[in-house]
């Protein structure tokens, strides 16, 4: 891949990392407002459902595909991740719960070398230890670790569950499939929960977050997938390290949330782990 390629998909991934991010800030806001972290779950993925079904491309045939296992687990580990960030972010500063939910990555590479076979190599071990290093400096953990740090954690652990879900099976359906099932699983599996938690007060804002909320995340996976068609995996997934920027710009600009020096110092080598694993991985 030359420079100018590799330069054009860090811009579209890290345009879908924004997009992301600007969901889980108006999830933020929303919770804040007294919404149920499930309700806001729910309207996600319904909504988003509804925003990427017309470019969906989905057949009637394919919706059989829904009852398969690995379709239903990869679907519960990405709701039950964005179950947890939304609760993390509830008490959390934003560029701290996406700190602590970067041990995914860390996950991630572990599970596919238990259960996919993978080859460990000495460079990217070491890249991912600097990397779990750095989200430990973020949240800190001990006596004084905070609850909402735990969820960001648990967040991660499933994030991580679902990439090795996901490569798993990435080969057996079409990428724009693979995103409305989870889209449309999720709306079913939450719709209990988000019908007895906890609604926010319906007005023009609230109803402007929720819609937000949705797309940005609906966008930024969307996004992603068209990345994940111009670019191996292995080029994406540090570049979604980028995600911190954004998500340290808004936190402090919206919330007046900066980080101590002790989580910058975390953060800044999440982010050196993500490009050396760019910088290193072979590139055709």
């Amino acid at each position: 891949m030359s420079v100018v390629d590799l330069t054009r998909l860090a811009g579209l991934v890290f345009l879908a990392v924004s997009c992301v991010v600007l969901g889980d800030t108006a999830g933020k806001m929303l919770t804040a407002n007294g919404a149920d972290p499930f309700f806001v779950a729910w309207s996600r993925f319904a909504l988003g459902a509804l925003l990427l079904l017309p470019v969906s491309g989905l057949r009637v045939s394919e919706l059989r595909d829904l009852w398969r296992w690995p379709i239903i687990l990869r679907a519960m580990l990405i709701l039950s991740g964005i179950c947890c960030i939304l609760t993390a972010l509830r008490t959390e500063p934003i560029a701290n719960v996406f700190g602590g939910f970067f041990i995914g990555p860390v996950v991630s590479y572990i599970l596919a070398i238990v259960f996919l076979g993978e080859r460990p190599s000495s460079w990217r071990s070491i890249s991912f230890a600097v990397g779990f290093l750095g989200v430990m400096l973020v949240v800190q953990p001990g006596l004084g670790m905070t609850t909402g740090m735990v969820f960001a954690l648990a967040a991660g652990c499933f994030y991580g569950g679902y990439l090795v879900m996901t490569k798993r099976i990435a080969g057996q359906v079409r990428p724009r499939f693979l995103l409305m099932s989870q889209l449309i699983i999720g709306t079913v599996v939450l719709a209990p929960f988000a019908g007895v938690a906890a609604w926010p007060e319906s007005n023009v804002s609230v109803w402007g977050l929720i819609f937000l909320s949705a797309a940005g995340s609906a966008c930024g996976n969307f996004l992603l997938v068209l990345a994940n068609r111009r670019g191996e995996a292995s080029l994406i997934a540090p570049l979604t390290y980028t995600q911190l920027l954004t998500a340290t710009a808004i936190g402090g600009l919206a919330f007046g949330d900066w980080p101590d020096w002790v989580a910058w110092t975390g953060l800044a080598l999440i982010l050196a782990s993500g490009f050396v694993i760019l910088l290193l991985t072979p590139r055709t």
